[in-house]
């Protein structure tokens, strides 16, 4: 199983303090540094320049919202990207949700599935040969991209739900999770994506699971302020659908904290279920325990 921390393009200093990060994962002998796309810096052009700066790590956007961006653009710009980084990205795309669609982007959301399905028909032919022609219901594209030196990224979609992982498995390379737990990664998504990539013909896929990680004597306080700052997922039907499935109340109850043979176990755990890539939220409450989790990733990866 592969090793990423979890950066961040939000907040005052973002862009400097997201390649300290990548220094970070390189000098830790990590793989990747995955990077947000909510509110504040467009994660793909600060991962530009994160890897003109950091060299020898992938970069990963967890994920790249698909209504505000026409999957024409998204192409290119993912193609400029990796001729500028020398091909390190992956490109991490998912829907948003239902509120942010409708109430801030003020788009309809009602065909979720058939627009992930279209814009994965639109936007992979372009990346892999530069062409396309598609006629459907939300797209219809005769379009041409050229990006010297860019090759096509690996692509993930946040896809939860048996549809939309049956999307992600037939034409993309995998998936990217988050407030997802170890049970409904083995009983849902490992499987059904893995069944529909294997109906598709397509190579065996990449599942990257983000959850929050800290090796910690105190157990109940890091769950607790974690509970805190992750309190927004509990609103979000896809999120709380998994939650659900996985039988806690909240994502403080999806935290892999304890003693660093706990966390290491848990982890391990992810790898033998069939989680590729860990992305690491650290939840730590000071250098120390920041430190020891590190030590234990390091190990893991």
């Amino acid at each position: 199983m592969r090793i990423g921390l979890m950066g961040s393009t939000d907040g005052e200093g973002a862009l400097g303090k997201l390649v300290e990060q990548a220094r970070v994962v390189r000098d830790a002998g990590f793989s990747t540094l995955w990077t947000s796309q909510i509110f504040g810096y467009d994660a793909l052009t600060a991962l530009a320049v994160v890897g003109r700066e950091v060299a020898d790590v992938e970069l990963g956007t967890a994920v790249v919202p698909t209504y505000p961006r026409h999957p024409v653009m998204l192409a290119q710009q993912a193609l400029t990207v990796q001729a500028l980084i020398g091909n390190r990205l992956c490109l991490g795309i998912g829907l948003s949700h239902q509120i942010v669609v409708e109430a801030v982007w003020g788009m309809s959301f009602s065909k979720p599935v058939r627009h992930m399905r279209e814009y994965l028909s639109v936007l992979m032919p372009l990346l892999e040969s530069g062409k396309v022609a598609f006629q459907g219901e939300d797209y219809r594209v005769n379009a041409g991209v050229r990006c010297p030196g860019g090759e096509r990224p690996s692509v993930v979609v946040a896809a939860l739900g048996e549809q939309m992982l049956r999307v992600a498995g037939s034409l993309a390379d995998g998936t990217s999770t988050w407030c997802t737990g170890p049970t409904t990664l083995r009983d849902h998504i490992v499987p059904t994506l893995r069944q529909a990539a294997a109906d598709a013909g397509r190579p065996a896929p990449r599942v990257v699971a983000a959850l929050p990680v800290a090796v910690t004597s105190d157990v109940d306080g890091t769950k607790r302020r974690t509970g805190q700052q992750l309190a927004m997922y509990n609103t979000l039907p896809s999120y709380r659908t998994m939650m659900d499935k996985e039988g806690v109340a909240g994502p403080a109850d999806l935290a892999i904290a304890g003693t660093a043979a706990e966390v290491r176990d848990r982890l391990v755990e992810l790898s033998a279920i069939g989680v590729t890539d860990f992305n690491a939220a650290i939840v730590a409450a000071d250098p120390d325990e920041r430190a020891a989790t590190m030590e234990v990733l390091r190990e893991v990866g």
